[in-house]
C-alpha cells in the first residue's frame, strides 16, 4: 500500500488515501493488453449500419428479358443482375455488430495497467469531492487551473454532481464519468485523470485481482 495525496478543489492537500500495489504498481505496463482493450472498446462503438442492396433489394422486374438461346445476345435472367447498371451489389456490406468477446479478467487487468501508467506519468489526481458552487463552464475551468490540471481532463466520481456535468458539457477537453464506467480508452485519451476520493477507492476494489 502506498499513500497518495488528496486535494481540495483549490489544490491544497487535505488528506491522503492508500492505493493498493496490486492495482497501481504492476511490475511492467502491458502495452499489448492496453492496445487490445482500446481496440475492443472502439469496435463496440462502431454502428455497423453500412449496407448495400443485393438482388432481393433492388427494384425491378424478375422477368427474363429475352429467350435463353437463338438471339445471338448474351443470356440474361433479370434487370436486377449485378452485371447491369442499377443492378444489385455483389458481396457488399450488410448490417452487423463489430463487437467481440473480451474476457472480464483481461478488461480488469487492462484497467490496472492503464491506471498504473497514469500514476507513473504523474497524470492522476485525487480530490476530496466534486461539489462545486456553480454550473458555469468558466468556473470549472478556473477550478481545474487552480488544481494544476492542464490540457484535457477526465473527471471521475461515484455520482458526479449535476453542476459538474453541466459545466463540463460545453468544454470539449473535459469529460465527466462515474467510477464504474471508467474504461481504458478514456484513461489513455485524456491528459489528466482526476478522481474523487470515493471514486478511486470504489474502482480500486472492483479491479483488484
Amino acid at each position: 500500500m502506498a499513500n497518495f495525496d488528496v486535494l481540495d478543489l483549490g489544490g491544497k492537500k487535505v488528506g491522503s488515501i492508500e492505493l493498493a500495489d496490486e492495482v497501481f504498481a504492476p511490475s511492467q505496463v502491458n502495452e499489448a493488453l492496453l492496445w487490445e482493450a482500446v481496440k475492443h472498446y472502439r469496435a463496440a462503438l462502431r454502428q455497423g449500419t453500412a449496407a448495400t442492396k443485393n438482388r432481393t433489394g433492388v427494384s425491378g422486374s424478375g422477368k427474363k428479358l429475352w429467350k435463353q438461346k437463338g438471339t445471338g445476345r448474351a443470356r440474361i435472367g433479370s434487370v436486377r443482375s449485378p452485371l447491369w447498371r442499377h443492378g444489385a451489389t455483389v458481396h457488399g456490406p450488410r448490417p452487423r455488430s463489430y463487437d467481440y468477446a473480451f474476457p472480464r479478467k483481461a478488461r480488469r487487468s487492462a484497467l490496472r495497467h492503464a491506471l498504473s501508467a497514469k500514476l507513473a506519468a504523474g497524470q492522476l489526481m485525487v480530490v476530496e469531492h466534486w461539489e462545486i458552487e456553480t454550473h458555469k463552464t468558466k468556473a470549472l475551468a478556473n477550478t481545474l487551473t487552480k488544481m494544476g490540471v492542464g490540457g484535457s481532463a477526465l473527471l471521475v466520481g461515484t455520482e458526479v454532481s449535476e453542476k459538474v456535468v453541466l459545466a463540463a458539457n460545453n468544454n470539449p477537453k473535459v469529460l465527466t464519468i462515474e467510477s464504474l464506467g471508467v474504461n481504458v480508452y478514456d484513461l489513455l485519451k485524456y491528459d489528466q485523470v482526476v478522481f474523487s476520493k470515493e471514486a478511486i477507492l470504489a474502482l480500486q476494489e472492483v479491479v483488484k485481482p
